[in-house]
């Protein structure tokens, strides 16, 4: 350890002590602590927000099984379910399963959503002036693998085969799809409404098997 010395002398004398170094502490701003605290109270409110809404628990109708559009619904369609708050969804309570049993579908129900009544109707399927025709069909005659109630089609006839084909004009009658159904691999029926003047001309071109549909706009 070396000493000072004072000029001349040779006498050891002690070296000046340096200062204690000060550490300046951080001042907290106001603003981030009025945020720290806002965080905190919205963090409560939060869990607050979340335990109300776990107890607000109800039961609801949902969808079993996929319902086409049009298609009668009926208890098997339907289940009970418990869900948890719920708001805005508006979906029908299960004590009102009697009200909507017997209501046709207004849109294509999917299994495991919730019901509302906005997806349901009780308009008939057969508006004023309409009848309903059934058309047994050829596969390559319809525009689809299969048609869903409510889709939009044309009836149009084909040339007349006994007049070879010579004439290109066709009719055309739009008709409503009201359900389809597959009895072989060489057949569809076609449950069409279609306006009632209409009917006798479509029933004609139909036993010519003079009839091919054309989707226009589905359901």
């Amino acid at each position: 350890m070396s000493l000072a010395t004072r000029n001349g002398t040779g006498q050891p004398v002690d070296a000046p002590v340096a200062p204690p170094r000060v550490v300046r502490q951080r001042r907290v701003r106001p603003g981030l602590l009025g945020l720290a605290v806002l965080l905190i109270a919205l963090g409560g409110l939060g869990a607050a927000f979340a335990v109300t809404s776990v107890r607000a628990t109800g039961s609801y109708l949902a969808v079993a099984r996929a319902v086409e559009v049009g298609r009668t619904l009926d208890a098997d369609d339907l289940v009970t379910v418990q869900v948890a708050g719920g708001q805005g969804l508006r979906p029908v309570p299960a004590a009102q399963l009697d009200d909507v049993v017997g209501m046709r579908a207004a849109v294509a129900l999917t299994p495991g959503t919730l019901l509302t009544l906005g997806q349901l109707t009780d308009d008939p399927l057969l508006g004023p002036g309409q009848q309903q025709l059934a058309l047994d069909l050829a596969p390559g005659r319809v525009p689809a693998k299969r048609l869903h109630p409510g889709d939009r089609v044309l009836l149009v006839s084909t040339p007349d085969r006994s007049s070879g084909g010579q004439s290109a004009s066709s009719t055309r009658f739009e008709a409503t799809v009201i359900d389809t159904a597959t009895p072989s691999t060489s057949s569809v029926v076609v449950y069409v409404a279609l306006t009632a003047r209409d009917v006798p001309a479509v029933v004609a071109l139909a036993a010519q098997s003079r009839i091919a549909v054309v989707l226009t706009r589905a359901a």
